[in-house]
């Protein structure tokens, strides 16, 4: 689970102007992060099969958003590749 704080920091570090908090880039960036802790639970926790399913479900979502920035906003979805370290 992502903590209030982290959260912040992520929407403040994505965002585009200070009341920004809905638009494709943060939305990825804050998928990625629970991506990353989820995939970090499956390591010691090899059958939490509900997890798994969350896990794939979230990395689709986060795919589908990404696919729209490229095709609306191809300079963005590059620097946010970047950022995320995300390999496309």
């Amino acid at each position: 689970m992502i903590t209030k704080e982290k959260k912040a920091e992520i929407v403040a570090k994505n965002q585009r102007h200070p009341q920004d908090t809905g638009n494709p880039g943060v939305q990825a960036a804050l998928l990625t992060e629970r991506i990353r802790q989820t995939s970090e639970h499956l390591k010691t926790h090899r059958k939490d099969y509900s997890s798994q399913l969350g896990l794939l479900k979230m990395v689709g979502t986060r795919k589908r958003l990404l696919t729209y920035l490229k095709r609306t906003e191809p300079q963005e979805y590059e620097k946010l590749l970047k950022q995320l370290e995300l390999r496309k």
